[in-house]
């Protein structure tokens, strides 16, 4: 075996609990699960590799989980690459168009194009570039460059600003730092960081985990640590992680889907320092003649994402009461989460809303049958969902066969 390689394979009964206390960096900028639940989650891609593979001690993988765990980097800056294609159907704009105007976008309450809640949905789809800085946790800075313009989120101190400069809107809002915490966990992955915390969470008995060697990322030296499922069945292939070997952070993130192709996800630091950033990075100032709005606590009372959450139930468990009988089925990858909208809620039928619009529906997924009925599955080449003409939803990161099966053991 070479010295640069172990073939260790661990699960998480022999992974050591995370320590508590870890300190957070960078978490308002930074947060993660597209979706809210990926995170949104990889196979190595050859572009890993900046140069020759560096020869590092060996490392078994749940000492690399560990490393991860207690990484307390709160001082960098860089730049992101961000890659996320789901193989949703190309809709005009439609889908980008929702995601804002649901979010509270330019056209939404929020009434801002600077308003985060909107902005960083774009993280969900394409590809970005962003550049990062943080300096402890009451600064962070992302912006999200584009043709010719440029989108920033700056957190500095009890101040939040959203600066747009294609329409030069200022969103501005005051939060403390329990506000600043709570908001950073609604808001979308960017970093590798994010998408590797959500993912190590899923190590369980029905995971692989392993040291695949070694690669140089962003000049840095790290470790490849490759998580993958078990069972058959998960529309996961293998998520793949480069961990720094200095410092423990991860420095790329990619999840490959087991139907093979291209990356779902692919994020990671093309540069990177771990150096204090200049006090001037996170100082802002509307520019003259900007719109400026205030976002203040009755404005983010009426929003979610976004905005000041209630202080109460996680997130999961105010979906939890809004859903009839939400429950979980299977196990680790293989989880799929059902619940019913109420009796006869299913989707409408070609007859009942119209053959152009039925056919428009129908065309974004499959029409499936088993012993529960009649029903359509709505396809991602990660997240599938399946919805029964009686009003059961059924959805996972599993294949179409499996949701079907799922149906069929609980009609």
């Amino acid at each position: 075996m070479a010295p640069n390689e172990t073939d260790d394979t661990t699960t998480a009964g022999e992974v050591e609990e995370p320590r508590a206390g870890r300190r957070k960096a960078a978490r308002y900028v930074v947060p993660v699960t597209v979706m809210g639940v990926a995170a949104a989650t990889i196979g190595l891609v050859p572009a890993l590799a900046d140069s020759g593979d560096p020869d590092l001690p060996d490392i078994t993988a749940a000492q690399l989980i560990e490393k991860v765990a207690q990484s307390d980097v709160e001082r960098l800056s860089g730049t992101v690459k961000i890659t996320t294609d789901l193989g949703l159907p190309d809709l005009g704009g439609l889908e980008s168009g929702l995601l804002s105007g649901a979010a509270g976008g330019e056209d939404g309450e929020g009434g801002s194009s600077a308003d985060p809640s909107g902005r960083l949905t774009e993280l969900a789809s394409g590809t970005h570039t962003l550049r990062v800085a943080a300096d402890g946790p009451d600064r962070q800075k992302l912006s999200l460059l584009e043709n010719a313009a440029e989108y920033s989120l700056i957190h500095n101190g009890k101040d939040v600003w959203g600066y747009d400069s294609a329409s030069n809107e200022v969103y501005h809002a005051t939060v403390d730092e329990a506000d600043a915490e709570q908001r950073s966990a609604q808001q979308p992955p960017a970093t590798p960081k994010d998408f590797a915390e959500e993912a190590l969470k899923a190590v369980d008995d029905t995971t692989s985990v392993k040291v695949d060697g070694t690669a140089q990322v962003a000049g840095r030296d790290a470790y490849r640590l490759v998580v993958e499922p078990k069972q058959s069945g998960s529309t996961v292939g293998a998520v793949s992680i480069a961990v720094d070997s200095e410092t423990g952070m991860p420095l790329k993130f990619t999840l490959t889907p087991s139907s093979g192709g291209s990356a779902v996800v692919d994020v990671g630091f093309t540069k990177v320092s771990f150096g204090r950033p200049d006090a001037s990075t996170f100082a802002f100032t509307p520019p003259k003649g900007a719109k400026v709005t205030e976002d203040t606590e009755q404005d983010r009372g009426h929003r979610d994402f976004g905005g000041k959450p209630e202080r109460g139930p996680k997130p999961e468990e105010d979906l939890a009461k809004g859903l009839d009988g939400l429950r979980m089925l299977g196990e680790g990858w293989n989880s799929i989460a059902a619940f019913d909208t109420g009796a006869g809620a299913g989707l409408p039928t070609g007859e009942e809303v119209g053959g152009d619009l039925g056919g428009f529906l129908g065309s974004l997924g499959d029409q499936v049958k088993g012993d529960f009925g009649k029903g359509t599955v709505f396809s991602t080449r990660l997240v599938n969902a399946l919805i029964t003409e009686d009003g059961k939803v059924y959805v996972g990161t599993v294949t179409k066969d499996a949701l079907v099966k799922a149906a069929e053991a609980g009609k």
